[in-house]
C-alpha cells in the first residue's frame, strides 16, 4: 500500500502542478499579451483557445487529480502516511476549490464568449471583451493561485509521507 500512496500522491502533484502552469501561463503571458490586441483578434483567439483546450491533454490532468486525491486521503486515513493527512486533506479542498471556480467561473464566460457569431460588428465584439476579459482575467487568477497551493501541499505531503519509512 506503500507504493500505491507514493503513486497516487506523485500523480496527483504531477496533474497540480500542470493546472497551476496552464493557468498562470495564463495570466502572466497569454491574457497580457491578448490584451494588446484589438477586439476582433482578442476575441477570435479566446474561442480558438476555448475550443481546442478541450482535449485529453488538457483533461486527464485536469481531472485525474481529484480521484487521486480522494485515494490519497482515504490511503493516509487508514494508516498509510497518517501525517500526510491533512496535507493530503488541504490540497483535495484547494483542487476542488480550482475545480469549482473553473466550473462556476471561467467555463460560463468561454461559453458566453463562444457564441459571438464570426461576423460580428465592432459594437457586438467590444461588448463580448468587456463582458468576459477581466472577469475572466480574474478568476484565472484566482484558479492558478489554489492550483499552486494544492501542488505546494501535495509537495509537502509527498515530503511527510516519504520520512515516515515504517508507515
Amino acid at each position: 500500500m506503500r507504493a500505491l500512496q507514493t503513486t497516487t500522491l506523485l500523480a496527483a502533484a504531477i496533474g497540480a502542478a500542470l493546472m497551476a502552469g496552464l493557468f498562470c501561463a495564463f495570466a502572466y503571458a497569454v491574457m497580457p499579451g491578448l490584451s494588446r490586441t484589438d477586439d476582433r483578434a482578442f476575441v477570435r483567439a479566446m474561442q480558438q483557445i476555448n475550443r481546442a483546450v478541450i482535449n485529453g491533454w488538457f483533461l486527464v490532468p485536469f481531472l485525474l487529480p481529484l480521484p487521486l486525491l480522494v485515494l490519497a486521503t482515504v490511503l493516509a486515513a487508514r494508516g498509510h502516511s497518517p501525517g500526510a493527512l491533512p496535507w493530503v486533506i488541504a490540497a483535495l479542498a484547494l483542487y476542488l476549490a480550482a475545480f469549482m471556480v473553473t466550473g462556476t467561473r471561467n467555463v460560463p464566460l468561454n461559453d458566453a464568449l463562444d457564441k459571438v457569431p464570426a461576423d460580428a460588428g465592432p459594437d457586438g465584439l467590444r461588448a463580448a471583451r468587456a463582458a468576459f476579459e477581466e472577469g475572466w482575467a480574474r478568476w484565472n487568477t484566482v484558479r492558478a493561485v489554489l492550483h499552486t497551493a494544492s501542488l505546494g501541499t501535495l509537495l509537502w505531503a509527498v515530503h511527510l509521507h516519504g520520512s515516515q519509512h515504517g508507515s
